[in-house]
């Protein structure tokens, strides 16, 4: 199908609010081609760049990009400083484009890990572009779902609630991702078949794209053939299919 014939199909039929990327294979994208992993990460970054501006001209709500696990600062010391510096020249590079577009740029994950490096421009442009309401562009850095659930854990028992209010409510007002649209849909690149300690309550009920695509290689056609994926979908909720038809 011609990118002109999949925009327009997809433009037809509701969109997700918020979409989860699990961004994978920098690494055996560069060491296929004879290149350090480094060089992998840096087209990826690229990747970002065309995925974010896709996402905003289709009109997506809210972005989630899963650039920074809890478990990548187990690392190679000089893998992870290459990644702190790759981040940083994005925020850097990025910032214009961000503003002018009307993007809100969000984080989440253990955010104090990260080096001033990254979490001086971060923090600015965040601030900056507190007031953006065209698309939430959320980056997952130093992030895990279960240390998120930790963290959700800890603060009820500071704020002291009783068991009878510990609801769904509760709990999600008390998570990083607060104040997001709902999950429903969550894109994993590379050809593996797992979450990776993604947003682990928040894809609950997300519908789950898997492809073949390297993160590096993928661009706004292959953001459109998940969009067009989760459009077949039929979202039940815990229903029937004739319950579903019958609302």
């Amino acid at each position: 199908m011609e990118l002109d014939q999949l925009k327009a199909q997809v433009h037809e039929r509701p969109l997700p609010r918020h979409v989860g990327i699990i961004m994978d294979g920098n690494g055996r994208w560069a060491l296929d081609r004879g290149l350090v992993r480094l060089e992998g990460h840096r087209r990826g970054s690229d990747s970002v760049r065309e995925v974010t501006r896709a996402a905003r001209r289709i009109g997506l709500e809210a972005i989630t990009l899963y650039a920074f696990s809890a478990q990548n600062w187990q690392r190679p010391p000089s893998e992870v400083e290459g990644l702190m510096d790759l981040l940083r020249d994005y925020l850097v590079r990025e910032r214009a484009e961000i503003m002018d577009n009307g993007i809100r740029l969000h984080a989440i994950g253990d955010l104090d890990r990260l080096p001033a490096r990254v979490r001086d421009p971060l923090e600015a442009i965040r601030a900056e572009s507190a007031g953006n309401s065209k698309m939430i562009l959320t980056l997952a850095l130093s992030y895990g779902g279960r240390e998120e659930i930790i963290a959700m854990v800890k603060k009820v028992a500071e704020d002291r609630l009783a068991p009878e209010d510990v609801d769904a409510a509760a709990i999600e007002a008390r998570l990083w991702t607060h104040g997001l649209p709902p999950l429903e849909l969550v894109v994993r690149t590379s050809g593996e078949v797992r979450v990776s300690n993604f947003l682990l309550w928040q894809l609950a009920y997300a519908e789950i794209h898997l492809t073949e695509t390297l993160w590096p290689d993928f661009g706004e056609r292959d953001l459109l053939l998940a969009l067009a994926d989760f459009q077949r979908r039929e979202r039940r909720f815990g229903h029937t299919s004739a319950q579903i038809r019958k609302a």
